[in-house]
C-alpha cells in the first residue's frame, strides 16, 4: 500500500489462505448466533457505543484514509462522521420493529411475519469511500442480528484494517476484516457458509459477483456504476448551479459513483454557465491531502491511466478542453503523485464513447440541450440509473423530472445529498437493492410469515372432503 499523491510505501498485506478464511466463516457464524440471542435494545446500545468509538478516533482514522486513498482531509473527515450517523440512525431503527400483525384470514388465528437475519454477510469495497459504504451496509447488517466480513479494496485495506479496532467491544468474531485480492474476495462470496453479499463496484464485477450468488440464490445487493446527469436549465441562478456543477463533478477528484458525468445545459444559458463553471475549476487547489487542498490525488495509477484514456478518445471525436486536460507541475514528491488536473470539456453529444462511460475521475463533460425534453431523453438514454441532478425553479420541470426520470435518486436544486433515513440504489447498470432507510434494513432481513389457530380447530371450510354442493 502506497500514498498515492506522493508513492510512499504505507505498509502491505498478505493474501489469506483458503484455511484461513474457512476459520473466519466460521468465526463470524459462530458470532452470529451469539449476537443473535441478544435483544434489539441491547444490541442498539452496543452500537450506540460503536458509534461514539468512530467520533472519538475521527481525526485519526482520517489522516490515514488521506493517505492511504488521496482525498482531502475534510473529505475524510466527513466520511467518519457520516459513518457515525448511519451507524447511530441503524441502532435505533434495527429495535424499532421486528414484524408486522396482520389482519387475520381465518376467524380465531393470530397471523403475523418476523424479521430474521440473513446470517454471514460478506461486504465487498471500492477504496473511494471505503468506510462509509462499509458503514451503509455493515450497520443495517449488524442492526439486523447478522455478523459481517468485509473484503476491502486493496487501495483502502490498512485504513480498514485500522477502523475495525472501533468494533472491538462487539467480541470476536462479529465484524471481521479479510484484506487480500481478487481470490479472497471470490472465496467469501461463494462459500457455502456466508449468506447474503453487499457488493460496491464495477459493472463487470457486480456481474460476476450476481452470478455466482445465483447459483445458489444467496440474495446479493449490487451498487454497480453510474454516471448521472445534471442538468441546467434557464430558470436556475447560472452562477449557483456552476458551483453546484463544480463540486459534483469533483468531489473525491471525481471518484464518486454519483459524480456529475453529463452536465446538460440548454442552450440559452450556456455561454454563461460555461464560463462560471471554467472559473470555478481554474480556482480549484491541488496537492496533497494533509495540505490545504480541494482536490487530491487519484486512488492509484491504473485509475489515472484510465481517465487519460478516456480524455484522448473524447478529444479525437471532437471535443474541446476548455480548462486542465493533464497531470499538474508540482514540486518535490507530489511530482510522483496520481494527480491530474479538474478538466472541463464540451462539444460532446451522445455519440461520443463517453456518454456511454463512467468517468469516475476529475473530468467535467457538457452537452448543450435545446429544451427539458431533450435533456430528459438524454438523461433517460444512459446505460446507468442510479443518481441525476436539475437545477430549475421551474415547478412543472421539477415535478417532470421526479417522475420521468429513470434512476434510484433525483436531486432538485441539492446535488449528492444523501440521508440515512432514506434509500440509496440505482436501476439500469447501476445495480440492484437498496442501502440506507428503512429499506436498506430489510435487504438485510429475511421475511417469515406464521399463521398459528391456538384452537388447532378443523378448517372444514376448505379441507377435504369437498362439500358436494361445491362441485360442478
Amino acid at each position: 500500500m502506497h500514498d498515492p499523491g506522493t508513492q510512499r510505501r504505507l505498509g502491505s498485506f498478505t493474501d489469506p489462505t483458503a484455511a484461513q478464511i474457512d476459520e473466519v466463516v466460521r468465526a463470524a457464524n459462530a458470532a452470529q448466533s451469539r449476537w443473535n440471542d441478544c435483544t434489539p435494545l441491547v444490541r442498539a446500545e452496543v452500537l450506540h457505543e460503536v458509534a461514539a468509538s468512530i467520533r472519538e478516533r475521527r481525526r485519526l482514522i482520517a489522516e490515514l484514509l488521506t493517505l492511504e486513498t488521496g482525498k482531502p482531509f475534510k473529505e475524510s473527515a466527513d466520511e467518519l462522521t457520516w459513518s457515525a450517523s448511519a451507524l447511530d440512525y441503524y441502532a435505533e431503527i434495527g429495535r424499532h420493529s421486528i414484524g408486522t400483525i396482520h389482519g387475520t384470514a381465518a376467524a380465531g388465528q393470530t397471523q403475523f411475519t418476523i424479521k430474521e437475519p440473513m446470517g454471514t454477510v460478506v461486504i465487498v469495497l471500492p477504496a473511494n469511500f471505503p468506510l462509509l459504504l462499509m458503514m451503509w451496509s455493515a450497520a443495517a447488517a449488524l442492526a439486523a442480528g447478522n455478523s459481517v466480513v468485509v473484503k476491502p479494496s486493496e487501495n483502502a485495506s490498512l485504513t480498514t484494517l485500522v477502523f475495525a479496532e472501533v468494533f472491538a467491544g462487539l467480541g470476536d468474531g462479529l465484524v471481521q476484516v479479510v484484506p487480500g485480492g481478487a481470490d479472497a474476495a471470490k472465496q467469501l462470496v461463494g462459500h457455502r457458509d456466508t449468506h447474503m453479499v453487499a457488493f460496491t463496484g464495477s459493472v463487470p464485477t457486480g456481474r460476476a459477483v450476481a452470478q455466482v450468488c445465483s447459483e445458489t440464490f444467496k440474495p446479493h445487493l449490487i451498487e454497480a456504476s453510474g454516471s448521472d446527469a445534471f442538468i441546467v436549465m434557464p430558470s436556475a441562478p447560472i452562477e449557483v448551479a456552476a458551483r453546484a456543477a463544480t463540486f459534483a463533478a469533483f468531489l473525491n477528484a471525481g471518484q464518486v459513483c454519483t459524480s456529475a458525468e453529463k452536465i446538460l445545459v440548454h442552450e440559452d444559458v450556456y455561454d454563461e454557465f460555461v464560463a462560471a463553471i471554467v472559473r470555478n475549476t481554474e480556482a480549484l487547489r491541488i496537492g496533497h491531502g494533509l495540505d490545504r487542498v480541494d482536490i487530491g490525488a487519484m486512488e492509484n495509477e491504473r485509475e489515472l491511466l484510465r481517465v487519460e484514456r478516456l480524455l484522448a478518445r473524447a478529444v479525437e471525436q471532437g471535443a474541446r478542453v476548455l480548462t486542465g486536460g493533464s497531470r499538474p507541475e508540482l514540486d518535490g514528491e507530489l511530482a510522483n503523485g496520481f494527480f491530474f488536473t479538474p478538466t472541463v470539456i464540451d462539444g460532446l453529444t451522445a455519440e461520443f464513447d463517453l456518454y456511454g462511460e463512467e468517468v469516475f475521475g476529475p473530468i467535467a463533460p457538457i452537452y448543450k440541450v435545446s429544451s427539458f425534453d431533450e435533456a430528459l431523453e438524454l438523461t433517460n438514454a444512459s446505460p446507468y440509473g442510479l443518481g441525476s441532478t436539475l437545477y430549475s425553479t421551474d415547478i412543472r420541470e421539477i415535478d417532470r423530472a421526479q417522475r420521468e426520470i429513470v434512476a434510484g435518486m433525483v436531486w432538485v436544486n441539492a446535488p449528492l445529498l444523501d440521508n440515512d433515513a432514506g434509500p440509496f440504489g440505482g436501476r439500469k447498470l447501476s445495480g440492484i437493492g437498496r442501502q440506507l432507510g428503512a429499506e436498506g434494513l430489510d435487504t438485510f432481513r429475511h421475511s417469515k410469515l406464521v399463521m398459528i389457530d391456538p384452537a388447532c380447530s378443523e378448517q372444514d371450510f376448505w379441507w377435504f372432503p369437498y362439500q358436494d354442493d361445491e362441485a360442478w
